[in-house]
């Protein structure tokens, strides 16, 4: 067996092997990477070296932005407005409070960029209203956390930021670009579950409550529109070439400042230094996480695995379908065991080579990613947002995850929707080229 071989099997097993014993997943990344620096020969300064480089990028200023705006946002008292405008919007449907859910989650994510953000905040008020309106505890939690997936979906995302660091060692991602490929994608997820959430309610009789009022829409919507316009500044700001993307983030969270201090008073400057904190607490595990990633991915490439694993899937069929199949499979299976901002950092190097020799785009892939690996977020035995889920509905995991079983199949029509036909999305971010 050669020494390329074993390294490999050396950084991958001894990493899958510390995850399942539940080691946190920046020490099974580093553990695994030193070991294999170790056997190769090569100094381990160079970790240290790569550690460092990860963490040297302008862009990557803007993660920290985009976690203090949701911040921000979320304590300055949006959530009510969006919940209010969104009542406003769909809640006259049959299953309005389920589509008031799936909303309120598509609008706020565009805000918080967050699926746990989105979960955490929204979540408690979005359970109690549907089950005062008659819907089971469990379709309620299951739909707040299925739903929460679009706040990763839809711009601005720091997980597409990260993406962008991941691909840029294989090809140049725009991250405008990027960012308007999420909007159709976000609203696909949406629309498939509202008509899932429509099936249920007409199934189990859940009420229509409330008339269409155009007045209450515009009004509400005119309450809501100042946080929403944070959004405009990352977006609008970065695709007119007005704003690099740390700079309309940064735009971003001083506007946000102002929203959640002078118009929505939801916080006082004395509650800054606790959503300081929260930022700081968040923004260090995701530092760490990008930085000992950064050794992993060198290793990666290194060893050269994503040509190994190119050569496997190719070596078993050249079916562009089943090629799809395959990597879909793979990051949902990997999305149920690992965080996402590292599995996107060790996925996208070597996916991504394989992506693009299917003549399919690298902001195709990212959207798809993400969307795979958000699912990953909402089950066992890792997923972040079903735990959330599980806390605030005090409903357990086990539990749970088997009420999801019908979300999961729904979100894959989705999934599948945006793999095999992206022609649904992709004219949006092409119109900016």
């Amino acid at each position: 067996m050669s020494t390329t071989v074993i390294a490999t099997l050396i950084l991958l097993g001894l990493f899958l092997a510390l995850v399942f014993l539940r080691v946190p997943i920046v020490y099974a990344i580093g553990i695994a990477s030193l070991a294999d620096f170790i056997y190769l020969g090569i100094n381990p300064m160079q970790m240290a070296l790569k550690f460092i480089s990860n963490l040297n990028s302008y862009t990557l200023l803007a993660v920290p932005f985009f976690i203090l705006m949701g911040e921000l946002m979320s304590a300055g008292g949006i959530t009510a407005t969006l919940i209010d405008f969104s009542k406003e919007l769909v809640g006259w449907f049959r299953g309005g409070a389920a589509m008031v859910n799936v909303v309120s989650s598509f609008f706020f994510g565009g805000i918080s960029g967050s699926s746990s953000a989105d979960c955490a905040s929204l979540g408690p008020i979005e359970i109690q209203m549907m089950e005062e309106q008659g819907y089971d505890r469990d379709f309620s939690t299951c739909l707040t956390m299925a739903s929460s997936v679009e706040g990763i979906l839809v711009p601005p995302s720091q997980n597409m930021v990260i993406y962008t660091l991941a691909a840029a060692g294989v090809t140049s991602v725009s991250i405008g670009q990027l960012f308007l490929a999420g909007y159709v994608p976000g609203v696909i997820l949406s629309v498939v579950l509202m008509i899932y959430s429509y099936y249920v309610s007409v199934k189990k009789n859940y009420p229509v409550t409330g008339r269409f009022n155009p007045r209450a829409c515009v009004r509400t919507f005119f309450k809501a529109i100042w946080g929403m316009l944070s959004v405009l500044f990352v977006v609008v700001g970065v695709i007119t070439g007005v704003f690099t993307t740390t700079e309309s983030a940064a735009c971003a969270v001083v506007w946000s400042l102002v929203v959640g201090l002078f118009i929505y008073k939801g916080f006082t400057v004395k509650d800054l230094p606790e959503i300081f904190h929260n930022v700081t607490m968040t923004l260090g595990k995701v530092l760490i996480l990008l930085g000992v990633s950064g050794a992993f991915t060198y290793l990666l490439t290194y060893l050269k695995v994503p040509s190994m694993v190119s050569e496997a899937l190719f070596s078993i069929t050249d079916n562009k379908i089943l090629i799809l199949i395959m990597l879909n499979l793979l990051m949902l299976f990997l999305g149920c065991l690992i965080e996402m901002a590292c599995l996107i950092l060790m996925l996208t190097p070597v996916i991504l080579p394989i992506w693009m020799s299917l003549g399919l785009s690298p902001i195709h892939l990212g959207v798809v990613m993400v969307l795979n690996l958000g699912i990953g977020l909402l089950t066992p035995p890792v997923g972040s947002t079903l735990f959330i889920g599980s806390a605030i509905s005090g409903i357990k995991i086990e539990k749970l995850a088997k009420t999801m079983i019908p979300f999961y199949a729904v979100m894959g029509i989705a999934l599948l929707i945006l793999t095999y036909f992206p022609q649904t999305f992709m004219w949006l971010p092409n119109m900016a080229i």
